[in-house]
């Protein structure tokens, strides 16, 4: 049975890899795909480009207009000089947010009253939107407290005016500190996910594009009349493309280590079990997609149609709780959820079996019932 087996084995990998393009297949697009989504995929916002509309022209909206131009958020791009120029700098892109300063805002601030600031953002994409709008409440934040800080030490000189006299400002002063992730760069969230899905796809596809050659080719028929039996054929067909997923597994946490600076804070070795499990259940879903399929054109069309549902409910950019709760139970049924949880977690927060073993059994469970339901079917289509 062994012999058979590795007879098989050796025959496919002679195969795929004295066809140049399959070469090329096992190591370019899965090495391209990961620096292309590491690059492009980037939620941080830097540098915003901000537009100035003042109405006022006194020293107190010159001085925020300097709060704003010092930061390091920010970016004071164009002025305008009414409603439609701010509007039209919104419209053409120019300026992805834009301050306008109320008339009478430094007569305001000088009599100690509120003054009016607004700010108009462009709101196309909301995650930009809401993260410059953090960014301008804390520049109009220090610009505030630095304000009162100075109306207090002026009372506190002149002793003539009414009020009270504060020597300091009572508060409350929150500490921020980030764990896992401190400098809050998107490229290491994304980046651990972009290695499931590109691994997820890989893998699919060549199991059900071999198997699909082969009948094809004819040749099915001939490796039927062999003595090789359904469950030494279907071993003979996976096990190359399992060791070609471990593979790429290792090709791209190299690429995200030393291309993307990715810290790795895990366990490597548990990585790599953990891949080997997933890659179970992907090569089960690849040899289902064979049965099912006449051509290979079915089966590309087959794992295409398998590959974008469990890609968007892998939790990659949409986070899974705020799903609806009927599409958070089907998450459940995902293998992606679970190496998505575990590849994420050894990377950025140095999870251990500890921790992961919840994801690491339902992955297991997940990996073995999908191979076991492939290969019944399987059986059943060779005979």
């Amino acid at each position: 049975m062994r012999e058979r087996i590795l007879g098989i084995v050796r025959k496919e990998f002679r195969q795929a890899l004295r066809e140049p393009r399959m070469r090329v297949v096992l190591i370019v697009p899965p090495l391209l795909q990961t620096i292309l989504f590491g690059y492009a995929v980037n939620l941080d916002v830097e540098r915003v480009k901000l537009g100035w509309m003042d109405l006022d022209g006194g020293p107190a909206s010159r001085e925020l207009y300097h709060a704003f131009e010092a930061s390091h958020e920010f970016e004071v791009v164009a002025r305008a000089d009414s409603e439609r120029g701010a509007q039209g700098m919104l419209d053409r892109g120019e300026a992805q947010a834009v301050v306008r300063v109320a008339p009478g805002f430094s007569a305001d601030v000088a009599a100690h009253r509120q003054g009016q600031v607004q700010l108009l953002l462009d709101g196309s994409n909301s995650n930009t939107a809401a993260i410059v709008m953090s960014h301008a409440t804390g520049v109009v934040a220090g610009f505030n407290r630095r304000l009162l800080e100075r109306q207090q030490r002026e009372r506190l000189v002149d002793r003539t005016r009414e009020g009270p006299v504060l020597v300091r400002i009572p508060g409350v002063e929150a500490e921020r500190r980030v764990w896992f992730n401190p400098e809050l760069r998107s490229r290491n969230y994304f980046v651990p996910g972009v290695i499931v899905n590109v691994l997820t796809l890989v893998t699919l596809m060549l199991t059900a594009l071999s198997i699909v050659r082969e009948k094809e080719m004819g040749t099915m028929e001939q490796l039927m009349v062999t003595p090789v039996r359904p469950l030494e054929l279907m071993l003979g067909k996976t096990i190359p493309f399992a060791l070609a997923g471990m593979f790429d597994l290792l090709l791209l946490t190299g690429a995200a280590l030393a291309v993307f600076r990715i810290p790795l804070e895990g366990s490597f070795l548990l990585l790599l079990g953990a891949g080997a499990l997933f890659i179970l259940s992907t090569l089960g879903v690849g040899l289902f997609l064979s049965t099912i399929s006449h051509t290979q054109q079915q089966a590309m069309m087959a794992s295409f149609f398998f590959f974008q549902p469990a890609f968007t409910l892998s939790g990659f950019a949409f986070p899974i709780r705020n799903m609806p709760e009927p599409v958070q139970w089907l998450t459940y049924l995902n293998p992606l959820r679970y190496f998505m949880e575990i590849v994420r977690g050894v990377f950025l927060k140095g999870s251990g079996v500890g921790e992961l073993w919840p994801q690491l059994a339902a992955l297991a469970g997940m990996g073995l019932v999908i191979v076991l339901l492939s290969a019944q079917r399987f059986h059943k289509r060779l005979e």
